[in-house]
C-alpha cells in the first residue's frame, strides 16, 4: 500500500561510507588530541629535569665549601699545636679539592655559574699552593712568621674571598632554580588545561559519534525490534516508519515487505481456518453453502454464489450430466446485485477447449469485459454485471473424488482490488473444504432419509382402534448429525379386551439403531401374543437382546436399550407395568392431578441375569397414562429430574382453563395435550428422538361381562351351553348362539377332560367383538393339530379355530385361559 505525504529526498551517500568517514575523522581528532597531550607531557618532563639539574650544583658547592673549611681548619690546628694529627684532614682536603672543584665546574647549570665555579677552583688552588702549603712548611720548620699576624690576616682574606665566591655561586644557583620551578609550574598549568581541553574534545567527539550511531543505527534497529515484538505478539499491522537512511531504509523496506507478506499469509490462513471450522458445522447442504458465503464475504470476495446439482440437495449421487445447477446460496456486500437469486436454475457449459468428461479446473478472470461466455456463470446478465461494477471473478469446481457436484463463484467489484494469481490457490482450497463439507452433508442427508424410511417402515403406520382406550401420540425424530434414533412406541390389543402399551429406546442413532428398534418391536409383539406378564416379557426380551446378531458377529442391541411395557385390563381396571431402565409413566387422574406411577425401573436391556418387577395399580375410569421417552425430558442442557418436573407441570396444565386436562367437566383432547406438552418441553432441535404416548382409560361396564364357575363334570357341559345361549339372547346376539355354543362345548369339555379345577367360563362383549374365555387350573397349553381319519380326538381346537376369528391361550397365576373372538354382527 502506498503511503501519502511529503516525499523524502534519497540520500546521496550510503550509511556505510558516512559511518566510515565519521569514524575515521573521530580517530584522527582523538589522535591529534593525544599527540598534543604527549608533546605537553614531554615539555613538562624537560622542565622538570631542568628544575632538578640545579640541585647537584648546590650540593657540590657545599661539598667544595666544606673541603676548603676542612683544609683551613687542619692547617690552623697544626700551626697552633704543631701536632701531626691535624695534618691528616688537611692532606685529605687538599687532595680532594681539585676533583671536587672540577665536579663543581661540571655540574654547573649555566655558563656564568660555570665561570664562577672555575674562579672558585682557581682561588682554591691558589689558596692551597700559595698559602696553605707554604704556611705548613713554615710551621714545620718552626718559623715564627707562620703564626704572625700578617700570615693570619692573609689567610683570613683568602678565605673571605672564597666565601664570597661561594655565596655568589649559591645565590645565583638558587635564583636559577627558582626561575626553572616557576616555569615548570606554568607549564604544568598549561598541561592541565590542555589535557582537560583534549579530554573534553575527545569526549564530545565520542558522544557525537555515539549520538550519530544511535540515531542512524540504534534507533532504527530498536524500532524494528519493537515492531518485531508486536508482530510476534500478533499485531500484524505493525510497520517500521521509514528513516531515510540508505542501508537502514533498505532494511526497513525489506522488513515491512516481510511483515506485509506475513499479514497476508495470516489473513489467508485465518480465512482457511475459519472456513474449516465454520463450513461443515451442520450437516445440511444449504446451510453449509450459506456458511461458506458468510466466511468468504467480504474477506475474500465481494459476492459469492454456490450452485449445486439438484440430486445433491436430496442426498443423491452427483452425475455431472446435468445442464443446469440449482443456486443454493448467494451473498455479498450489498443486496441489489443482478446475480440470480437462490433456487434459480443456472445453465452450465464446459469451458472452451476442455475435454467433455474432464473435471474443470479453477479459472481466474482478471477482466470480466474480456471474458469468454463459457467461463462466466450468469452469462446472460453479462452487461448488467459489468454495469453493476463486477470486474473480476474466480470459478472453482465443487468436486469430491473426481465427481463434480457444483461450482462456486467468487466476484469482486471495482471497489476492491482485482483477483490475483495467488488468490486462485485460496479459492481452490475454499472450494475443496466446502466440497468435502457438502459431500458429508449430502451423505448424511441420504443416510438420514434412509434411516427415516426404515424407521417409518418399522414403526406402526396407524395404531389399532381399542374401545377401552383413547390414545394420541407424537414421535419426533432427532435432527442432529448423530442421525435418527431408535425410539419406538406401540399399542397392542390383547385377549380379554386388554391392551398393551409399549415405549422403548435403543441406544445409538442411524440405520443400526433403527434396525435394532424394528427387531425389538417385533419381539415385543411376538411375546405379547403369548400373553406373558410384563416382568416375564421383559425377561425374555432381555435374553433376546443378548443374542441379537446383525449377521457380522456383532451384537446389534447395545447395552442400555430400554423398554416400558404396560398392560391395562378394562374389566378389572387394573394396570400392570414393568420397566427395563425406562422412565415410569405419569398417571393423570380424572380430576387433573399428575402423579408418577409407583414402582421401580429395572436394569436396561442387554445386561442379563437381573430380575424385573411388575407393579400393579388401580385406575379410575377416565385416567390418563403418559408414556414418554428419555429424549422428551433429558438432554445435554436439561437435567433428568428437572425435565420430569417440567413434564409433570406441562401435563397438569392450568386447572382453571376449560381446555386443560385439569378440568374434569370438559377435558382437553389428547391430541391437543400432545401438542401442548411437546411445545412446552421442546427447545430447539431435539438431540434425541422424542416420543410421547397418552392413553385415556375406560372401564368395561359390568353388564358386558358374564362369568360362571363350571364344575369339573361332563354333565355340566350342557348347562354351560344353556347359560351361554341365555346370555347371548340377553345381549341380542342370537345370530352367534349356535357358533358360540359349539365353541363353549368344545372348550369346556377339553377343560374338564384335560384340565383341572377350578373351571371358569366368561363371556365378554365390547363394541366390536364377542370374546369367549374358558379357564382351568392346568398350566398345560393345548396344541392345534390336524386329526387323522381314525383319530377319536384332536378336532375340537381345529373346529374352534375355523369357527372364530382369532383364538389363543394365556397363562395365569391359577393355570391357563383359552380364549377366542368373534366379530359382532352389523347392527342398523
Amino acid at each position: 500500500m502506498q503511503r501519502r505525504g511529503r516525499k523524502k529526498t534519497a540520500p546521496r551517500r550510503g550509511l556505510v561510507p558516512l559511518t566510515a568517514v565519521a569514524g575515521g575523522l573521530l580517530a584522527v581528532l582523538i589522535g591529534l588530541v593525544f599527540l598534543v597531550l604527549v608533546l605537553a607531557v614531554q615539555d613538562a618532563r624537560h622542565s622538570l629535569l631542568s628544575a632538578r639539574s640545579g640541585r647537584p650544583a648546590l650540593d657540590q658547592i657545599g661539598v667544595v665549601q666544606g673541603t676548603v673549611l676542612d683544609m683551613e681548619g687542619g692547617q690552623r690546628g697544626y700551626v697552633i699545636t704543631r701536632q701531626d694529627d691535624f695534618l691528616k684532614p688537611w692532606r685529605a682536603a687538599r687532595a680532594a679539592f681539585p676533583a671536587r672543584a672540577r665536579k663543581l665546574v661540571d655540574v654547573s647549570t649555566s655558563p656564568a655559574q660555570r665561570l664562577l665555579a672555575e674562579q672558585i677552583q682557581q682561588a682554591g688552588q691558589s689558596f692551597i699552593h700559595d698559602y696553605a702549603i707554604p704556611l705548613v712548611d713554615e710551621a714545620r720548620r718552626g718559623d715564627p712568621d707562620a703564626i704572625s699576624t700578617a700570615r693570619t690576616l692573609e689567610g683570613k682574606q683568602r678565605l673571605d674571598s672564597l666565601r664570597g665566591q661561594f655565596s655568589r655561586y649559591l645565590h645565583a644557583e638558587r635564583l636559577a632554580i627558582g626561575r626553572r620551578e616557576n616555569a615548570l609550574e606554568t607549564r604544568m598549568d598549561m598541561l592541565t588545561v590542555a589535557a582537560s581541553v583534549g579530554v573534553g574534545v575527545a569526549a564530545l567527539l565520542i558522544v557525537g559519534y555515539g549520538a550519530y550511531v544511535t540515531r542512524v543505527i540504534v534507533w532504527p534497529v530498536r524500532r524494528m525490534a519493537g515492531t518485531a515484538t508486536r508482530l510476534a505478539a500478533g499485531d500484524l499491522s505493525a510497520r517500521v516508519p521509514p528513516s531515510g537512511r540508505k542501508e537502514i531504509g533498505q532494511l526497513e523496506t525489506a522488513f515491512n515487505t516481510m511483515a506485509g507478506s506475513l499479514e497476508k499469509s495470516h489473513r489467508r490462513l485465518r480465512l482457511l481456518y475459519d472456513a474449516g471450522t465454520a463450513v461443515g458445522s451442520t450437516l445440511d447442504v444449504r446451510r453449509t453453502a450459506d456458511d461458506l458465503v458468510r466466511v468468504a464475504v467480504p474477506r475474500f470476495a465481494d459476492f459469492v454464489t454456490v450452485d449445486l446439482e439438484e440430486s445433491v440437495l436430496h442426498g443423491g449421487d452427483p452425475t455431472s450430466a446435468e445442464k443446469a445447477l440449482r443456486r443454493v446460496a448467494r451473498g455479498g456486500v450489498r443486496d441489489d446485485s443482478p446475480l440470480d437469486p437462490v433456487d434459480a436454475l443456472i445453465a452450465v457449459s464446459a469451458p472452451p477447449g476442455s475435454a467433455p468428461d474432464a473435471l474443470p479446473d479453477a479459472a481466474l478472470v482478471l477482466d470480466l469485459r474480456a471474458a469468454e461466455a463459457g467461463v462466466v456463470p450468469d452469462a446472460q446478465k453479462m452487461d448488467q454485471l459489468i454495469e453493476y461494477g463486477m470486474n473480476s471473478l474466480i470459478t472453482a469446481p465443487l468436486s469430491v473424488q473426481g465427481v463434480l457436484m457444483g461450482v462456486i463463484v467468487f466476484w469482486r467489484t471495482r471497489d476492491s482490488a482485482p483477483f490475483e494469481a495467488d488468490d486462485l490457490s485460496d479459492a481452490e482450497e475454499l472450494a475443496a473444504k466446502s466440497a468435502r463439507a457438502i459431500d458429508n452433508a449430502r451423505r448424511y442427508t441420504r443416510e438420514r432419509e434412509t434411516a427415516l424410511a426404515l424407521q417409518r417402515s418399522l414403526l406402526p403406520h396407524g395404531l389399532p382402534v381399542c374401545p377401552t382406550l383413547d390414545f394420541a401420540y407424537r414421535y419426533l425424530p432427532t435432527g442432529t448429525r448423530a442421525g435418527v434414533g431408535g425410539d419406538w412406541l406401540d399399542v397392542i390389543p390383547l385377549s380379554g379386551t386388554r391392551v398393551a402399551l409399549v415405549v422403548g429406546d435403543v441406544v445409538g442413532h442411524g440405520i443400526q439403531a433403527s434396525a435394532t428398534m424394528g427387531r425389538l418391536r417385533t419381539a415385543v409383539r411376538t411375546l405379547a401374543d403369548v400373553d406373558l406378564p410384563p416382568d416375564e416379557l421383559l425377561t425374555h426380551l432381555d435374553d433376546l437382546v443378548l443374542h441379537l446378531d446383525d449377521g457380522a458377529g456383532e451384537q446389534a442391541g447395545e447395552v442400555g436399550s430400554t423398554c416400558l411395557y404396560v398392560v391395562y385390563d378394562p374389566i378389572s381396571r387394573r394396570c400392570a407395568l414393568a420397566s427395563a431402565g425406562h422412565p415410569l409413566p405419569f398417571v393423570i387422574t380424572p380430576q387433573g392431578a399428575v402423579e408418577p406411577a409407583p414402582g421401580q425401573a429395572g436394569p436396561p436391556l442387554g445386561l442379563g441375569g437381573l430380575p424385573f418387577e411388575t407393579t400393579e395399580l388401580d385406575l379410575a375410569p377416565g385416567s390418563t397414562l403418559a408414556l414418554f421417552s428419555n429424549g422428551l425430558v433429558h438432554s445435554r442442557d436439561l437435567d433428568l429430574s428437572h425435565g420430569l418436573d417440567r413434564l409433570r407441570r406441562a401435563l397438569a396444565g392450568n386447572p382453571g382453563n376449560p381446555g386443560s386436562t385439569g378440568d374434569a367437566g370438559n377435558p382437553e383432547s389428547l391430541e391437543a395435550t400432545c401438542d401442548r406438552v411437546v411445545d412446552a418441553l421442546r427447545t430447539g432441535e431435539p438431540a434425541d428422538d422424542v416420543t410421547l404416548l397418552l392413553a385415556r382409560t375406560h372401564a368395561l361396564p359390568g353388564d358386558q361381562v358374564a362369568t360362571w364357575e363350571v364344575p369339573a363334570d361332563p354333565e355340566h357341559v350342557a348347562r354351560a351351553r344353556t347359560l351361554t345361549s341365555g346370555q347371548l339372547g340377553a345381549w341380542q346376539l342370537d345370530e352367534l348362539s349356535f357358533t358360540t355354543e359349539l365353541v363353549v362345548s368344545e372348550l369346556v369339555t377339553n377343560a374338564i377332560r384335560y384340565g383341572g379345577s377350578p373351571i371358569q367360563l366368561r363371556l365378554i362383549r365390547d363394541t366390536t367383538m364377542l370374546i369367549t374365555e374358558v379357564s382351568d387350573g392346568s398350566s398345560t397349553a393345548p396344541h392345534l393339530r390336524r386329526a387323522r381319519i381314525f383319530d377319536e380326538g384332536g378336532r375340537g381346537l381345529l373346529l374352534v379355530a375355523q369357527l372364530t376369528q382369532r383364538w389363543g391361550t394365556r397363562q395365569t397365576s391359577a393355570g391357563k385361559t383359552i380364549w377366542c373372538e368373534q366379530s359382532l354382527p352389523d347392527t342398523p
